[in-house]
């Protein structure tokens, strides 16, 4: 059975923000198979839809499970707040969790969904047994490697700025049109796709809460980067862009215990790009710890 196939689940989960406890957040996931729990993790403009390439590789291995982060769609969670970041994303990856009892489970995440499975990790490492993570947007890691504070510097001028600036002027389409070139580079024929712009749209609420938060790209732990001993594997694409190329570099460095593979024939969005490869590459690793 084919991703989008399958009928959609809403549960109500509690927030870390006390003005929301009241009404709690709305998340809807799909799910199917048996096994191991391993949950997908969409990036920021991405929704449980994301990982319909993944979907067949993956269900005669694990139980699966792939579900819309709080802003993405079909979720209907007002925007009440300008301090939305990574840090809310992994609490609610853990109030779902908890819900459906799906702990210990391996996290599959991509852009700010490997931020957000990786920030749940250092958060609650007896609720991960694995870690398959594409470019993480750790920001403030960019400056520790040579270059990467000047890709930083113009992602930041290029990209984050004159999207924020679309954002809060109401022109969605111009905001969508310039994160996705900057995240994904205008040369990504899915990415820059009318289909993938659509899709983006329908999103945007995901990527509005960020441009209007005080904080949205938050540094992660240093020490407990290092000490992490979940297994992770670092994936990232041979044609990324700069931005992401030094995050991941530095990620690289400073998780000693993880895995690094570089995926030809992709960019940012690798498990999109070369789909085959990245469910390859991910089983393959899964099945060294006796996950699959």
């Amino acid at each position: 059975m084919s991703l989008t196939s399958l009928p959609l689940n809403r549960i109500d989960i509690a927030s870390n923000i006390e003005k929301d406890i009241g009404n709690g957040i709305e998340i809807h996931y799909v799910e199917a198979g048996a096994g191991t729990p391993l949950i997908f993790v969409h990036g920021g403009m991405g929704d449980w839809q994301s990982w319909a390439p993944q979907w067949q590789a993956f269900v005669p291995h694990f139980r699966c499970i792939s579900y819309s982060r709080r802003f993405s769609s079909p979720n209907r969670n007002l925007l009440a707040s300008t301090t939305h970041s990574v840090i809310e994303e992994a609490h609610d990856l853990a109030g779902l969790m908890d819900a459906i009892h799906a702990t210990p489970a391996v996290l599959v995440g991509t852009s700010y969904g490997a931020y957000t499975a990786l920030a749940l990790a250092l958060r609650w490492p007896e609720k991960v047994r694995a870690l398959a993570l594409t470019e993480p947007p750790v920001l403030p890691f960019a400056d520790r490697v040579h270059g990467g504070r000047e890709a930083r510097e113009l992602f930041e001028r290029e990209v984050l700025r004159p999207s924020d600036a679309a954002f809060a002027s109401g022109d969605i389409d111009h905001a969508i049109d310039i994160l996705t070139g900057g995240i994904n580079g205008r040369d990504s024929k899915e990415a820059m796709s009318e289909a993938g712009l659509a899709g983006r749209r329908r999103n945007a609420q995901a990527m509005r809460a960020l441009a209007l938060s005080s904080e949205p790209y938050p540094a992660l732990s240093v020490e407990a980067l290092a000490a992490l001993q979940t297994p992770t594997l670092l994936l990232r694409g041979e044609r990324t862009q700069p931005i992401h190329r030094a995050i991941s570099g530095a990620l690289a460095g400073l998780m000693p215990h993880a895995s690094t593979i570089e995926v030809p024939a992709a960019g940012h969005g690798v498990h999109r790009d070369n789909p085959a490869l990245f469910n390859l590459v991910v089983l393959r690793f899964l099945a060294g710890q006796h996950m699959a």
